[in-house]
């Protein structure tokens, strides 16, 4: 233990250790800005872009500009992507000095084929530094020409060369699995020319790489499984063992299809890390608690995750479940990161359990950080609704928003806080080696955490279902399948509103598809109202048979109401046709109401009314939101991205598809990790707050496109001025 402040030291040099520098090598059309941002999206690690078309208030900069951006960074202990095509070793060299023995320095080559490029430059809108359209050919072209490919001798510890777009999401693969610790094996990876010679790096610490550790299939789970791969062979980027202060390794499990409708909770040892409980006492439990349950939830599954390979609570658990014949089917370790056990080791998880805090809030490290950065902002805000703390041996279910990253990428619905006994001096409720207490209290923290799984279970069970259809004694409905009977309304008195949490398969949902979507609790909350809205009359604005106003409950403009449908089975635009056109226009005509009023009271407003591709919502509704986005709520790029891309669709537009074709053509939600443009003079900007700075000073005219068939609504005698 370090006293004295060296704890402190060590942990800013430890912080200083981690960063990394990756600079980007490719033409223009490569697909770096993109690389950029996939990783970003779910990376735990923390991550600053730059990028010399933007870096001077969102308009392009200088290289000088770019470097000062890129120290400051370092600096404060984050990693950097360098976003500059950086084709020869000169435009290179001074970002490669930014390394040194605290910083890594990688490079990730993007050697597309020329055409892929030129296409893509050619064909691209609204680009950052405006290289579009035919002058673009004749720049990526010039470009390619002065390729000069890195080599580690210029100062990189680590070059990956992707040749295809299958090594590109490798590459996005193995950075986005980074946690803020880790680092990566050293050396030149997927260079496949035959004669380029692979200079091979040594692994920090002097390390030798060891093999991914697989969990294997049913029936021999409970045992590690070993497969080598070749250390450079460019089809193990991504595969890589990642390493950071101890051995860390993602597994993939070898069939998991037949697991993958089965709900299932992951959860770390609870309390064994920074509360020091004994593990042998910590693995008697868990494998107790674990028998104690596994037969009362049907074939519900438990997984217990760690992030090292070599991790000795695994071990134990391991060998004492075997010795208690636990069915290998229904409880499992897993070496992996548990914000990722999809993504990284597709092992579906439905639940994830969270060794908590008793403040409930995401600070300091490990698995708590971990999670609520994964999970992003809206798992706080859930949490702090259901809890503001929480006592040792205590639970509480959180389900969680749709929109969170860790719902969207890993198909995570609800996430249960736990906290156990502490055995640490240094941190809160320390029961000072009471080990009578401790056991107790670490019995009553599985109890808790296991009976919050099963009353999930119990709320999903009609959310699952196997080919074969029952599992046990849980009857299981897939949420792919499974689609909502369509009736004509709501009856008040009978509707009633179940708390389906069911996984968010958005992707793979179709454009135009039929399929279901099941909805977690939060996303039910104007299907609620729209049941039942005399249970809600200090919400409601207005109520017909048809429809319901309500304002957002987090707007994201000084005006931002919603129009809600009354009628079953209509959740979201994808479920609606013509036979419900009449409908779609009694939303409109109220929502031009509202923003008529409002224009009576402020001139100064604008209004737009349209529809999202996909809600995060449930239950069909009209946005009626003014134009200013000013508000506290509006907080990132898909908050921005929802209400000013084409994922947005104008009700006049959606009007007119349906009654000509039968339904709404749809945007991918892909669309949402678009660049962060103006909505008016459609200039670029890095980041929210630069983009609001703007938007309230901009007095530019908006598109054309917005200005024709009623798209916007003005103040009588304003839209001239607009």
């Amino acid at each position: 233990m370090d006293v004295d402040g060296k704890s402190s030291s060590k942990g800013e040099e430890e912080k200083k250790k981690s960063a990394m520098v990756v600079i980007l090598v490719g033409a223009p059309g490569s697909g770096k800005s993109t690389f950029c941002d996939r990783v970003m999206r779910v990376s735990t690690r923390t991550w600053v872009r730059i990028c010399q078309d933007t870096i001077g208030n969102g308009k392009a900069g200088t290289k000088t500009q770019c470097l000062t951006s890129a120290a400051a960074a370092l600096k404060d202990g984050k990693s950097v992507f360098i976003d500059r095509c950086n084709l020869d070793r000169e435009q290179r060299a001074d970002f490669v000095k930014l390394g040194n023995p605290q910083v890594d320095m990688h490079a990730v080559v993007l050697d597309l084929p020329a055409k892929l490029c030129i296409s893509r430059s050619v064909k691209r809108e609204g680009h950052e530094g405006n290289l579009q359209g035919g002058r673009a050919a004749a720049v990526v072209n010039r470009m390619l020409q002065k390729k000069e490919l890195p080599k580690l001798s210029e100062g990189f510890s680590r070059i990956t060369f992707c040749q295809s777009e299958s090594d590109v999401q490798s590459a996005i693969d193995t950075y986005s699995a980074l946690g803020p610790q880790n680092t990566l094996p050293s050396g030149s990876f997927g260079q496949k020319n035959p004669d380029a010679k692979v200079q091979l790096g040594i692994m920090k610490f002097l390390k030798k790489v060891d093999s991914p550790v697989n969990a294997v299939s049913k029936g021999d789970s409970l045992k590690d499984s070993v497969t080598t791969d070749k250390e450079n062979d460019s089809s193990s980027i991504g595969r890589e063992e990642v390493k950071g202060g101890e051995d860390l390794a993602f597994c993939s499990l070898e069939s998991t299809s037949s697991f993958d409708n089965v709900p299932t909770l992951a959860f770390p040892p609870i309390s064994t890390a920074d509360f020091q409980f004994d593990l042998e006492k910590a693995s008697d439990i868990i494998v107790e608690k674990v028998l104690e349950f596994v037969t009362k939830l049907g074939n519900a599954r438990f997984v217990l995750v760690d992030l090292s390979s070599g991790s000795k609570i695994l071990s134990l658990v391991r060998a004492k479940a075997g010795e208690k014949n636990i069915d290998s089917g229904k409880f499992l370790t897993f070496v992996g990161d548990i914000t990722r056990l999809y993504s990284g080791g597709r092992l579906r998880c439905n639940v994830v359990a969270n060794a908590a805090n008793w403040r409930l809030k995401p600070e300091g490290g490990g698995v708590n950080a971990a999670i609520f950065s994964a999970a992003g902002p809206s798992l706080e805000t859930a949490t702090m609704e259901r809890a503001g703390s929480l006592a040792p041996g205590k639970a509480v279910v959180v389900p969680l928003p749709s929109t969170s990253p860790l719902f969207c990428r890993e198909g995570v619905t609800h996430v249960i806080h736990v906290l156990g006994p502490n055995m640490n001096p240094k941190r809160p409720n320390f029961l000072n080696k009471d080990y009578k207490k401790g056991c107790e209290v670490l019995r009553e923290a599985y109890s808790a955490l296991f009976e919050g799984f099963a009353s999930i279970v119990k709320s999903q069970k009609t959310f699952y279902e196997e080919p074969t259809g029952k599992l046990g004694s849980v009857q299981l409905v897939s949420p792919v399948d499974f689609k909502i009977p369509r009736k004509n309304q709501f009856s008040n008195a009978d509707q009633k509103t179940g708390a389906t949490n069911g996984i968010d398969n958005a992707q793979n949902e179709k454009n135009n598809g039929s399929m279901s979507k099941a909805w977690g609790a939060w996303a039910q909350s104007l299907y609620r109202i729209a049941t039942n809205p005399e249970k809600h009359k200090n919400d409601v604005m207005e109520i017909s048979d048809d429809i319901v106003v309500v304002n957002d409950l987090y707007p994201k403009a000084k005006r931002h109401l919603l129009v809600l449908a009354r009628y079953e089975g209509l959740d979201r635009l994808a479920d609606v046709r013509k036979e419900n056109l009449q409908l779609l226009r009694t939303m409109h005509d109220v929502g031009l109401k509202w923003a008529e009023k409002y224009l009576s009271e402020d001139k100064t407003l604008i209004f737009r009314l349209g529809y999202h591709s996909a809600p995060s919502m449930r239950q069909l509704h009209l946005h009626v939101i003014s134009q200013d986005f000013d508000s506290k709520h509006l907080k990132n790029k898909k908050h921005w991205n929802s209400f000013n891309s084409a994922f947005f669709l104008d009700s006049v537009d959606v009007m007119e598809e349906i009654d000509k074709f039968g339904q709404a053509t749809l945007k991918d939600e892909d669309i949402l990790s678009m660049e962060l443009r103006c909505h008016r003079c459609r200039s670029a900007h890095p980041n929210i707050p630069r983009l609001k700075s703007h938007i309230g000073n901009c007095s530019a005219p908006f598109p054309a496109s917005l200005l024709q068939n009623g798209r916007l609504l003005f103040a009588t005698g304003n839209g001239t001025n607009q």
